[in-house]
């Protein structure tokens, strides 16, 4: 999301009358600024500040800031909070009249360049920085990964570097949120970094449509809160909502063209978003069933079992081996999840007297001691083997996997934790990890929000993921209490889940609105692993000030 356009005028204003109605106006709100150009933790704004609201002083640039505001700096209120910093004395940053955006515009950082000169009403440009200009760089020997930024303030001018264009575009996501809040940056120096290393929205686009425009602005918005992975969930018992060439005849009425889902992975790209596909498999393929119902799982007595095919028909497989092979050039981010939930064949009391002619299958292939849970997990282990020959990394859900069959999960399919909801599947998510598997947490107390709250769910609130929830509480309220289990480089991030189960339980607009605090705090808590510095009431002003 841009700067308001009267926000970025606002940086133009010239004169004393603007400087003296500006700090009136911050008053009013109980804004006032700081020496350091910030605003107080806990005091009030508004979402979208005027252009008065924005503009604290007539100066229209740095260096015209009067000299006695040299207290040490603040550190800036962003959303996430920034993990380092380190305050100097001096005046800060802000855009002036002559302000530039510098970099290399045949370089790298071409395009973080011109997205945070357009947000801040400034022109780009080639060549040495100058006093009152903004400028990027790309310095690969810094520490802290790719994602790590270095935002400097002194001398009039700021200047963001990164070891890769992901760090930096995070560095004028900070930039952008600190002219909001405190209408400067804070002189000294920040070092910033992401404390887990995936953070996202997963989306199910299967059940409940969403227009591109709205996946658009929903990724802009994440973007800001330096979230970077959108899973889309586009194939489920109620449709398939995106463009086949290979199977047309399962796809929905209602769906994104190929060139709607290239638009969408593009703007990802530019906010360094990677669009995640999910095929869900072998359950929840009721969209492909009704296309093709001799693969319909049935038991011994004929008793359909929904959205479930039966794996013991080759052309199951082939029709999910067609299907990845045609998307994977459409989603070239780095991951493929697999689904592999809720198999209804493994929930029923006796999986091997209801469905003989799985157990037959499973005998074929893996021996006279293998059971339907073997077949189910080959199952998984063929589409993960496709995935890599496709060069992705594997993603499944936790109900997937199995424990105790002659067939062994994969150890290198990422476990995508959600539930202990199934007597059938509900190991405890200390398991994968003892097993040495990697582990995102999707935990649905705190991280779900299923559309008409079926089955016990209720929306979450910002507020809970906010003050109970960390990354190590996979499964209800209670965190993994060995943290030697619990480290990023074993739990690997977290995203936040909107399923449609009841499409017209909220509209777009609603469900807009519903996410847009709990995707705040997830932020928070995946940046920052430490104490959020705010209280909930204090973050959520802040929230509505910066317009996340």
């Amino acid at each position: 999301m841009g700067l308001p356009l009267r926000a970025t005028r606002a940086f133009r204003v010239r004169g004393l009358v603007a400087g003296v109605v500006g700090t009136l106006v911050l008053t009013a709100l109980g804004c006032q600024q700081t020496d350091g150009g910030q605003h107080p933790p806990g005091t009030r704004s508004s979402a979208r500040p005027s252009a008065h609201a924005t503009t604290a002083t007539s100066a229209r640039s740095p260096s015209a800031v009067p000299p006695h505001r040299t207290a040490a700096a603040a550190p800036p209120r962003t959303i996430p909070s920034v993990r380092d910093f380190t305050p100097a004395s001096g005046p800060g940053w802000r855009p002036g009249d002559d302000s530039r955006v510098v970099a290399d515009l045949k370089g790298p950082l071409a395009d973080e360049a011109r997205v945070i000169a357009a947000e801040l009403g400034l022109r780009t440009t080639s060549g040495p920085a100058r006093r009152g200009d903004l400028s990027l760089a790309l310095a690969p020997k810094e520490s802290g990964g790719g994602e790590a930024y270095t935002l400097k303030v002194t001398g009039g001018r700021a200047r963001i570097t990164g070891p890769a264009e992901a760090g930096v575009f995070y560095g004028t996501r900070t930039v952008k949120q600190a002219l909001r809040s405190g209408g400067r940056l804070p002189e000294g120096v920040i070092h910033d970094r992401p404390g887990r290393a995936q953070r996202g929205l997963n989306l199910d686009i299967a059940r409940k449509f969403y227009s591109v425009g709205w996946i658009e602005t929903r990724m802009r918005e994440m973007a800001d809160l330096k979230l970077n992975q959108l899973a889309l969930h586009f194939s489920d018992d109620q449709g398939f909502r995106i463009q086949s060439t290979s199977h047309p005849e399962i796809v929905s009425s209602q769906h994104l063209t190929k060139d709607q889902v290239r638009q969408i992975v593009a703007l990802g790209q530019r906010l360094h978003i990677t669009v995640i596909p999910e095929i869900d498999s072998p359950g929840h393929l009721g969209a492909v069933i009704r296309a093709h119902p001799q693969l319909q799982l049935r038991n011994a007595s004929g008793t359909t079992f929904q959205g479930s095919v039966d794996i013991s028909k080759p052309a199951a497989a082939r029709i999910v081996d067609d299907l990845m092979r045609e998307y994977a050039p459409l989603f070239p981010g780095r991951w493929w999840h697999l689904g592999a939930d809720e198999y209804l064949a493994l929930t029923v009391k006796d999986p091997q007297a209801s469905f003989p002619q799985l157990v037959a299958a499973a005998k074929r292939k893996y021996g006279p001691s293998a059971r339907v849970q073997d077949l189910v997990t080959g199952w998984l282990n063929d589409r993960a083997r496709l995935a890599r020959q496709l060069g992705k990394q594997p993603k499944a859900w936790n109900d997937g996997f199995f424990a105790g069959g002659v067939v062994k999960p994969a150890k290198d399919i990422e476990v995508e934790y959600w539930t202990g909801r199934l007597k059938e599947t509900a190991r405890q998510p200390e398991e994968y990890l003892k097993e040495g598997r990697k582990v995102v947490n999707l935990n649905d107390s705190f991280l779900y929000y299923v559309l008409g709250q079926p089955g016990g769910f209720t929306y979450p609130t910002g507020e809970r993921i906010y003050e109970d929830w960390s990354p190590a509480v996979l499964r209800g309220s209670t965190p993994i209490a060995d943290k030697n289990l619990t480290g990023p480089d074993r739990i690997l991030g977290a995203r936040f889940a909107v399923w449609g189960d009841r499409p017209d339980a909220q509209t777009p607009a609603q469900v807009a609105q519903g996410i847009r605090l709990p995707l705040a705090a997830l932020a928070q808590r995946l940046w920052d692993p430490g104490k959020p510095p705010l209280s909930w009431s204090d973050f959520t002003r802040l929230a509505a000030r910066l317009g996340v």
